[in-house]
């Protein structure tokens, strides 16, 4: 079996359960902890000389290797084009993009600086698996450092449909450095639709069978690999944390109501704000639910730098604290904002505990809190999924309950319906999703990209 390269732009060393740990980190570290192999990314740390060799550090089967970044690229890299460019962009909010040939500039940059740091550290018989938007570029880096392993590209965010990318400036770029992988992934069939999309009109490019795509001189496969959980390993968390004294704790404080939960990092493309006034319209067109429900949210800060999340946090402050004045009583209030991060133990603990899930992005990759929701659920009382149909998840959970977060009322209505729901519906909606989770766990989809990776070259030599 050959040895797997795994390229991030940070890397999380370490338990997965780590509470500052973001989705695709824990992801990959369920998905790398029995293949084994080298993890290579940036260590969140600033530097000033771009000379530093990678600091390794091995745990069991895992090599992980890092580097700091000098403090100009983090600015116009990271919180630059990374964040303020290609994430709003990819998220459809071309309102909050903002282009400066400095971050593009400084994006290239950095991503030749993995290239360099990391090619030392190859062999010749290694599989390179290279994750998500910071690091597009980073497959034609390594072709034009001689590289001539297989590798692969996972897209942990959306793809946008072709109009929106087209407003980003150097959008031919972006695409043909996608086509210098053998192999593309994508959360979902409509972000497969939209590069397609692309590679057709814009590119003038051709889409064959079995997934090949050509285009700017290139062959590779691009194809849909919907991400997903650890899902045996989160259900019996969730038994064992039923017995814990912060679950103890959490139960008491509810005083027998239900509980609402959303667990979401702070941003703009979460929908949090609809969703707090979608509770306020819960509260006043079923005014049964006063003093009967608790909304938890979750929302650890994230990107603090980049002004538009310092944005969001005020309006959600704002938001929460007009609804809990307006509706609290002297013993309750209806909405529990909490700006700060628990981990997997504790998170699944407190889906358990809840009768909805509340998973409502404006848009988004896939959602792993919609699956891990799920997972932990108890198998005799099983609490109520409520998914956005612009999360990638949707595609998959399609007996959950499916909203237009955008929609107010649609909203305010399942939330009600997930409420309400009897018991016999929400044991029938839950068991025929824990079949696809138990079927599609995070080592299937881990299996199935890298079998694909290995048999590329066969597929594209008689393309």
């Amino acid at each position: 079996m050959k040895r797997l390269i795994v390229v991030s732009n940070r890397v999380t060393p370490g338990d997965s359960g780590n509470a500052s740990a973001g989705g695709m980190a824990v992801a990959l570290l369920a998905a790398l902890k029995q293949r084994g192999g080298l993890w290579f990314g940036w260590n969140g740390e600033a530097c000033q000389s771009r000379d530093m060799n990678p600091e390794i550090m091995k745990t069991g089967s895992l090599t992980f290797a890092t580097i700091p970044l000098p403090e100009p690229d983090i600015e116009l890299y990271y919180n630059g084009y990374a964040n303020r460019s290609l994430w709003p962009l990819f998220h459809y909010r071309t309102d909050l993009a903002l282009f400066d040939h400095r971050f593009f500039e400084a994006y290239l940059r950095v991503n030749s600086l993995f290239t360099t740091k990391l090619a030392p550290l190859l062999d010749k018989d290694d599989m390179i698996w290279v994750h998500d938007y910071h690091l597009i570029p980073m497959g034609q880096c390594l072709r034009d450092a001689s590289m001539t392993q297989p590798i692969g590209f996972f897209l942990h965010t959306p793809f946008p449909a072709m109009e929106i990318l087209l407003t980003l400036p150097n959008h031919e770029s972006i695409v043909k450095g996608l086509c210098a992988y053998d192999l593309v992934g994508f959360q979902s069939a409509s972000d497969l639709r939209a590069f397609h999309d692309y590679i057709l009109h814009e590119a003038g490019g051709e889409i064959l069978e079995d997934g090949v795509v050509r285009a700017f001189g290139r062959v590779l496969i691009a194809r849909v690999y919907a991400i997903s959980i650890d899902t045996e390993g989160i259900a019996k968390q969730s038994a064992r944390t039923a017995r814990t004294k912060v679950l103890d704790r959490l139960t008491e404080s509810l005083d027998e109501r239900v509980l609402i939960i959303g667990v979401d990092r702070l941003d703009y493309s979460k929908g949090l704000a609809q969703r707090f006034r979608a509770l306020e319209r819960l509260l006043k067109n079923y005014p049964e639910n006063r003093n009967k429900v608790v909304l938890l949210q979750i929302a650890p800060p994230s990107r603090t730098d980049v002004p538009e999340y310092a944005d969001i946090r005020h309006e959600l402050e704002t938001l929460a604290g007009n609804i809990n004045g307006h509706f609290a009583e002297f013993d309750w209030v209806p909405i529990r904002y909490l700006n700060k991060g628990y981990n997997m133990q504790q998170l699944a603990g407190f889906y358990r505990a809840s009768r909805v899930g509340l998973v409502t992005p404006l848009r988004d990759g896939m959602n792993l809190v919609a699956k891990e929701f799920v997972a932990a659920q108890n198998p005799a009382d099983p609490g109520v999924l409520v998914l956005s149909r612009f999360a990638g998840a949707a595609q998959e959970l399609s007996e959950t309950l499916i909203v237009n977060p955008f929609d107010i009322d649609d909203l305010s209505d399942a939330m009600q319906r997930a409420i309400t729901m009897p018991l016999k519906e929400r044991r029938e909606r839950w068991g025929s999703m824990m079949k696809t989770l138990t079927k599609n766990d995070i080592s299937a989809w881990r299996d199935t990209f890298l079998t694909d990776l290995e048999r590329a070259s066969a597929v594209l030599d008689g393309a």
